[in-house]
Order: C-alpha cells, then sequence, then structure tokens
C-alpha cells in the first residue's frame, strides 16, 4: 500500500482507508506485507505502524482520521511576528517546525523504526547529496532511528519547513519532503516489495492520492510569462506530471492487482496547509474521500474481498 504526499488533504486518504479497514475487518497494517508513503502519507504509514501493548497496532485508522481534523490548527499556525520575520514565507520557513515536532512526540512518542508493525518504505530527499533517500524499516541501519524523526524528514516540505537532520550508521544527512521526486511512492513501494519477496510471482498493490487541482492554464495565459509568473505552475506540472506516469507504469504493469484511488479537487482544498477550523471545513473536505468511495465503490468491494481472502 502506499500513499502520496498532500499536507492535510492527508485526510481524504485517512478517509478512505477508514472504509477499508470496516469493511476488511482487520488493521491495515495487519492487512499489507509493505506500505510506503511520502509526507502525510509517511506519517499515515507511521502511525499506523506504531505497536500498542498488545504487540498490534496502536491506532486504528479511525484515530489517524481524527488525528488530521485537529492538526491543522496546531502545526500551520502562525505568529505575526513569523509572518513578519518570515516576509510571509520569502526569507524564511512559513511556518517553524516545533509545532509539527511536538505533534510527532505526543504521537509517535519514541517508538522505533524496526519496531513496526509490518515493513515501511518512507522517502525524502537529501539536499546536500542531490539524491533520494528513502527509510527502510527491515534494513538494520534504519532499525534504531526513532519514527518521529522519519515523520519530520519526510514532511520537511520546502519554504514550510526547516530541513530535518537525521543521522543514519553515523553520518548526518539533510533531508527535506520526498514529495521532491516521489509525491506518489508507489512505483517505488513496488520495485521495493519486488526485492523483499522475490519468490512472489503476483503483487497487489494499492496507491492512495490526497487529491488532484489540475486548473487548465491556457497558451493565451502563459505566451509572456516569465520566471516569476512560471514559478508555481511549473512545480504543480512537474509534480503532477511524475505522479500520473507512476500511475501508467502501475497500471500498464499490474493491471488489475493494481488500485489507484484519487480525486479531482477544486481551487478551496489545494493548499496544503489549509487549518480546517471549523465542523465545516473538516466535512468538506471528508467529502471528497466519500467521493472516492462512490466513484470507486466496485473497486474498493473487488479490493476488499481480495484482501479478506474471499
Amino acid at each position: 500500500m502506499s500513499v502520496d504526499g498532500g499536507g492535510i488533504r492527508g485526510l481524504i486518504p485517512a478517509f478512505v482507508l477508514c472504509e477499508i479497514e470496516r469493511r476488511t475487518g482487520r488493521p491495515v497494517s495487519e492487512t499489507f506485507d509493505l506500505m510506503a508513503g511520502t509526507s502525510t502519507g509517511g506519517i499515515i504509514a507511521i502511525a499506523l505502524n506504531i505497536r500498542g501493548e498488545d504487540g498490534g497496532p496502536r491506532y486504528s485508522t479511525e484515530d489517524v482520521l481524527g488525528f488530521y481534523e485537529n492538526m491543522g490548527p496546531r502545526i500551520f499556525s502562525k505568529s505575526f511576528w513569523r509572518q513578519l520575520s518570515s516576509f510571509a514565507g520569502y526569507r524564511d520557513e512559513k511556518y517553524h517546525h516545533a509545532a509539527l515536532e511536538a505533534l510527532l512526540e505526543e504521537y509517535l512518542g519514541d517508538e522505533m523504526l524496526g519496531a513496526s508493525v509490518t515493513n515501511m518504505l518512507i522517502s525524502s530527499y537529501d539536499i546536500e547529496n542531490r539524491s533520494p533517500f528513502f527509510f527502510k524499516s527491515w534494513k538494520d541501519k534504519f532499525a534504531s532511528i526513532e519514527m518521529k524523526q522519519v515523520a519530520r524528514a519526510t514532511s520537511a516540505a520546502p519554504s514550510f519547513f526547516e530541513p530535518a537532520r537525521v543521522s543514519v550508521d553515523g553520518r548526518v544527512h539533510t533531508l527535506v519532503d520526498g514529495g521532491l521526486f516521489a509525491n506518489n511512492p508507489s512505483l517505488s513501494a513496488y520495485i521495493e516489495a519486488a526485492r523483499i519477496f522475490p519468490e512472489e510471482e503476483q503483487m497487489l498493490l494499492v496507491s492512495l492520492g490526497t487529491g488532484e487541482y489540475s486548473r487548465p492554464i491556457s497558451y493565451e495565459d502563459v505566451r509572456n510569462w516569465g520566471m516569476v509568473e512560471w514559478a508555481a505552475p511549473v512545480v504543480e506540472f512537474i509534480l503532477d506530471g511524475i505522479s500520473d506516469a507512476t500511475h501508467y507504469h502501475l497500471d500498464q504493469l499490474l493491471g488489475r492487482n493494481y488500485f489507484r484511488f484519487q480525486t479531482d479537487i477544486d481551487a478551496a482544498f489545494a493548499r496544503l496547509d489549509m487549518l480546517l477550523r471549523t465542523e465545516e471545513e473538516v466535512e468538506s473536505l471528508k467529502d471528497e474521500g466519500r467521493e472516492i468511495l462512490r466513484k470507486h465503490d466496485r473497486e474498493i468491494d473487488r479490493l476488499c474481498r481480495i484482501l479478506s481472502g474471499d
């Protein structure tokens, strides 16, 4: 199973996972042999893999959904001084990382990556070595890294939070959000699963999106654009293009053994740092999850029958 990045929109895949967990009657971390995630998707995967006192997962998908319903004001609020000193994010990160780290400490504690319920693949990007960086829970060199450090690294979105510094095998890495190269980490998950389980002839892969805002831009709009006008749209094009290419390749590789659950969102939900201050705002975002369930009901039903062994 793989979960995309998308900030507070992680509420959407969390909502879908609640339904998958309800239909199968099993925790998702005990249903899949590998769980992958980028940024907010990485946080979801990690939260669902913390062990409780009985050895099973500490948190249910309902718990994680509640986490997203309440996290916005805690992480994405900023003081007047922060707005002033950062020039609204142009001169420094928009948000101080202390609030995010406090929340991760509260929910994840001091649990180690090697103690995860199932195998986990969490993406990040090493800016000093200019290369993708993957935390792999089944590898000894990552086993003693705290899950909260991994969550901090995968969600260190440039311009939003300061990069994370994580020591691996005595070497310190400077890491930022894995969405820079794999906002949809499904293909990376597939490749790693093939390495972990080389004897398996067939694999089933479930990929969960956080909503896609595909605003059309006309030739007349862009024909005279320069660097300033292109700055934000070109990042959107790159991220969407990589995600769509990943979806195409996996669809061709796996056919009916590949499930991708994604939805189109409007401009109101395009921001990664929505506060979700009111119940109405939370329900509006949940409606995007409900739309996935409505649109893909038969596929989800077929998936859950497979996962349940029916």
